[in-house]
């Protein structure tokens, strides 16, 4: 990074306040008691994110009866659901590409699942008054070198070949900068109706206050510290929190990236770091230099990317490249910051929108995310069949979620459904080994991805042997 450059970037974080911005807004909810004593429930739900927080809603949309209890370890919305970049995708897959790859019969399913799940987040939008900023704009994957523009224009020809373009929107340098004036842009493929803004930390507020009003029972600063079986086919599950006890017939766990209360499905995650920044409101005058009137959500299509919107209130968030693991997996509040990575993305920042030199960050955070090796969520029942789980979503969670929630309700019913019938939803990632071959491992992948975005998009080896068994590392 030049002198002047690395100077000006650091200028422009010099207000930053290391917190994430959604959860500074005015409008957060206070906590709700913790528990204490003993309780029975007909379904427990663990985990205040965007997976739990489906799941109790759609559990008592579908029986109004069933008496429903949510744990949190901490407030709902606090961890990832609520530090995200808002980009709610209607991909079940990670992506198309990722889905072609994997599920390439069950594809065009997965695809109509997919649409018909955001539709179905909207639609809760309006039912339950959700105050979220939901923003149907789509998104645009954005090429910035001349062999990406020929990776999207070989998506959008293969995405049409299988019926599923439409919607889909190839945009050359020209058309592209229309759209969002940067430099560096080179095309672009616009999916016009797959991807929604919002605001996630009140999309999670929200559904808490929708859940409290169907009648879900809600404790907060409860973590769960074991799960057993209470005794017997029939005899249901326990949960011991710090104050208290839980008797579930069911439960669904909703924890992601922190260690899941089944041990044996540990090895089938990883945490990564992810970090975003947020820049003060744009003028109107700085508005009109970027354009952006279309205020689609963007990603760059290097292996190393960047996420970026634009916000209600005309901030832009940027976020990605960096995806740090940490040796032995540990999830900790002290990597939830890193300095050298915000001065990296604030240079990276004004190499794509030079004219906004001058510029300030406002925010800068990170935190910890759960990535599998097939990029994409995984599912399955344990305690013969007392309990479901899904994981493993690798930044697509906040439409996903929803998903995954019909599916652990569906596991949990004990009938089968389209859902529980996908291949995707029967098969599992193949597990990331133990360390330090783990950590090795990670790192090797990150350089090689590193080494491909240098060198034309090019895979070595290491990548090709990846790709034929199905691993990755991705955030």
């Amino acid at each position: 990074m030049a002198p002047v450059a690395m100077r000006l970037a650091a200028q422009s974080l010099s207000d930053a306040q290391p917190v994430p911005f959604w959860l500074e807004d005015p409008g957060k909810p206070g906590a709700l008691p913790a528990l204490t004593g003993s309780e029975r429930c007909d379904l427990l739900v663990v985990g205040g994110g965007y997976s739990g927080l489906w799941t109790a809603l759609i559990a008592k949309e579908r029986d109004p009866s069933r008496d429903v209890v949510l744990i949190e370890g901490r407030e709902v919305g606090w961890a990832a659901s609520g530090r995200n970049g808002g980009f709610c995708a209607a991909s079940l897959t990670h992506g198309l590409g990722n889905g072609l790859a994997r599920w390439p019969g069950e594809l065009a399913t997965l695809e109509r699942m997919g649409e018909r799940n955001l539709d179905a987040i909207e639609e809760a939008v309006g039912r339950y008054s959700l105050d979220c900023d939901f923003e149907r704009t789509g998104e645009i994957d954005v090429a910035t070198e001349s062999y990406q523009v020929d990776e999207l224009h070989e998506l959008y020809e293969e995405a049409a070949r299988l019926g599923l373009a439409d919607g889909l929107e190839l945009l050359d340098g020209e058309a592209i900068r229309a759209e969002v004036a940067s430099p560096t842009f080179k095309g672009g493929l616009w999916d016009r109706r797959g991807v929604a803004m919002l605001h996630p930390a009140k999309l999670a507020w929200g559904l808490k206050q929708a859940c409290l009003d169907l009648g879900v029972r809600i404790f907060e600063n409860t973590p769960a510290l074991d799960l057993a079986s209470a005794g017997g086919a029939s005899g249901g599950m326990a949960v011991r929190t710090p104050y208290g006890r839980i008797a579930a017939r069911k439960v669904a766990l909703g924890t992601n990236v922190f260690p899941s209360l089944v041990k044996r499905l540990r090895h089938y995650t990883v945490p990564v770091y992810d970090y975003a920044l947020m820049t003060e409101p744009l003028s109107a005058e700085q508005l009109a230099s970027i354009g952006w009137k279309n205020r689609q959500g963007l990603g760059d299509s290097a292996n190393q990317f960047h996420y970026f919107r634009i916000t209600a209130d005309n901030r832009i968030l940027w976020g990605g490249y960096d995806a740090i693991y940490q040796f032995g997996g540990k999830v900790t509040a002290e990597m939830d910051h890193r300095p050298e990575t915000y001065l990296k993305l604030a240079q990276h920042f004004f190499t794509c929108f030079p004219q906004l030199e001058g510029l300030r960050f406002s925010h800068a955070w990170g935190g910890a995310i759960d990535t599998c090796s097939r990029f994409s969520a995984f599912f399955g029942t344990s305690h013969q069949g007392k309990v479901a789980y899904a994981q493993g979503y690798t930044g697509l969670g906040v439409g996903a979620t929803r998903f995954g929630a019909d599916v652990m309700l569906d596991l949990l019913a004990g009938e089968p459904t389209e859902r529980t019938r996908l291949e995707m939803v029967r098969s599992k990632p193949l597990p990331f080994p133990p360390e330090p071959i783990a950590w090795a491992g990670i790192g090797l992948t990150k350089w090689s991805l590193a080494r491909a975005d240098e060198n034309g998009g090019r895979r070595n080896l290491w990548l090709k042997t990846m790709d034929k068994l199905g691993l990755g590392f991705d955030s």
